[in-house]
């Protein structure tokens, strides 16, 4: 059974900068598709970053052109580098993964995705 655990996670002012990193047990990341999500306090679950097996990304409008989404195949680690951070991007990040599919589903169906990690909280103050 495929195992996710995240880290990275802190507290940054507002323009800086953190990478998470989710280390998966078993298989390479490239073999099926890996995402984070995030969720705040009194909000749902949202979709942030997607990344098929064949390298296409998917980003949430809100992080496009400061979160970055890749994967070291070798160390068996999906990383989200977030840049340019906002205190709206406080939530905890999750990572996971739909370990049935190659192309990942959309953000926005999380159902599909079968694998979670615990998360990793990020805090952006202003």
């Amino acid at each position: 059974q495929v195992q996710l655990v995240e880290s990275g996670g802190g507290s940054v002012q507002a323009g800086g900068s953190l990478r998470l990193s989710c280390t998966v047990s078993e298989y390479t990341p490239s073999s099926y598709c890996m995402a984070w999500f995030r969720q705040a306090p009194g909000q749902e679950r949202e979709g942030v970053a997607s990344i098929d097996v064949d390298g296409g990304t998917t980003y949430a409008d809100s992080v496009k052109g400061r979160f970055t989404i890749s994967q070291d195949n070798a160390k068996k680690i999906l990383y989200l580098q977030m840049n340019s951070l906002k205190p709206e991007d406080t939530a905890l990040y999750y990572c996971s993964a739909d370990t049935w599919e190659r192309l990942c589903p959309s953000l926005s169906l999380l159902s599909e995705y079968n694998t979670w990690g615990q998360g990793t909280q990020v805090t952006v103050s202003s």
